[in-house]
């Protein structure tokens, strides 16, 4: 997902954010929670503004455009503490702390990154949290979605304050889905302790370039169908955590040379060769009921001959993942600040064209003042309906509601690293040790 940061080693630098279940041991009970938890619960609507329907329905009636447009996002903030100010944020955003950001602009998610200076201790995280869903619950009608990319292995920005679990490729050399169903019940779970809701896992590609820079030990491993066995154990076991799940990167960034966070990658996969090598992971995925799909900063000349990237395809995104593979739930960009995706239109057209395309959130704008106006305006000139744009809310309110985002959000701390879950851990790595 996201760009080079600080000089960490290559590969994890350039790292990110629906088959049967198989068999193995039989899931641990959940960890007994330690320590006293704290939760926090924005407002309902308000009654005056209620029709019947869904809590999601009834949320998106009584929002204006502006929050509607500002669902949308998952951005960055700065900073430990929800009231603690940061130059970045105040640069970034004009307002110093991360709570008077989600104030000001009312996100509809927020996304947590150790180099953003989010992630030094399990409470401090845990109260960063409970801060940020305050502050939404002080300035809108939504509630606030918190994710991370805890991939484990490579990618894992939670890093200690986490068991150390195995990543995907280790999972998949052991064989059995069961492994990947326990590992992302146990990851899920330590997540909902601090209060995230939403991991951008797993890892859907199917890993047949060995020259690939940017997947490699991400993916499950080579054949699509134990890719997609695994996959859909994997969106099981975040689903018994309570925890929504995202499946990366359609339509598969598994044969390519060229980094996405640093260029523009070319798959010259046929339409028959990506359904038989790239789509069974994602097909996997949506039979087993993913919350969300992460799209690809990368070109498939014989998917869609514009030279646009999928994040941008509508023949893509909307062509092949709503109505071929008839996907209904949330689709995000990947992170909009990635060189692969800002080769050909400028940050602003870029979140328009995502829009049109068919993606419901925009990951990480590197600009989001500029992203934001630039959706709005095209609402207001009839170039995007209002229709399309409640569409996207309403998927993304509806994922809120099913994944108890609308609250009470209880975390616990000092329930990460129990016994049950060092057990997971130490089972799967004691097969590919």
């Amino acid at each position: 997902m996201p760009r080079i940061r600080h000089g960490v080693v290559m590969l994890a630098a350039l790292l990110a954010t629906g088959c049967s279940s198989g068999v193995g041991a039989a899931s641990p009970a959940p960890s007994p929670r330690t320590s006293a938890p704290v939760s926090v619960s924005p407002p309902p609507p308000s009654p005056s503004a209620r029709p019947s329907g869904s809590l999601a329905e009834r949320t998106l009636a009584a929002m204006s455009l502006r929050d509607k447009v500002a669902q949308l996002f998952t951005i960055v903030v700065w900073g430990q503490k929800a009231g603690a100010a940061s130059k970045e944020n105040e640069a970034r955003y004009g307002v110093g702390t991360p709570a008077q950001v989600v104030e000001k602009f009312r996100p509809g998610g927020v996304i947590l990154f150790d180099w953003a200076g989010n992630v030094s201790g399990a409470s401090q995280v845990a109260a960063l949290t409970t801060g940020l869903r305050e502050a939404a619950a002080r300035s809108g009608e939504a509630p606030l979605m918190i994710g991370v990319d805890q991939e484990n292995g490579l990618v894992s920005r939670l890093k200690s304050l986490v068991t150390t679990f195995p990543g995907a490729s280790e999972i998949g050399e052991t064989g059995k889905t069961a492994n990947a169903r326990d590992v992302a019940r146990a990851t899920g779970e330590e997540l909902r302790d601090l209060g995230i809701s939403l991991d951008f896992a797993p890892v859907a590609d199917v890993n047949i370039n060995p020259r690939n820079p940017v997947i490699g030990p991400r993916a499950y491993g080579s054949d699509p169908g134990k890719v997609a066995a695994m996959v859909g154990a994997a969106v099981d076991g975040f689903h018994a955590a309570d925890v929504a799940s995202v499946a990366k990167h359609f339509p598969g960034h598994g044969d390519t040379s060229v980094d996405s966070h640093t260029g523009l990658p070319v798959i010259t996969h046929s339409k028959t060769q990506w359904r038989k090598l790239d789509a069974p992971p994602f097909r996997a995925a949506i039979a087993h009921d993913v919350d969300a799909i992460m799209s690809a900063h990368v070109v498939m000349p014989k998917l869609d001959p514009s030279g646009d990237p999928a994040t941008l395809s509508h023949r893509i995104l909307t062509g092949l993942l709503r109505e071929e593979l008839g996907f209904d739930g949330v689709i995000s960009t990947d992170a909009l600040d990635m060189a692969g995706v800002r080769k050909k239109y400028g940050d602003a057209e870029v979140a328009v064209r995502a829009v049109l395309a068919g993606a419901d959130v925009l990951l990480m704008p590197p600009n989001l003042p500029k992203a934001y106006d630039a959706v709005l305006d095209a609402v207001k000139s009839g170039r995007i309906s209002e229709r399309r744009i409640d569409e996207s809310v309403l998927r993304i309110l509806r994922l809120k509601e099913k994944r108890g985002v609308f609250g009470p959000i209880r975390t616990d701390p000092g329930a990460l690293k129990s016994a049950a879950h060092r057990k997971v851990a130490e089972r799967v790595f004691a097969v590919v040790r």
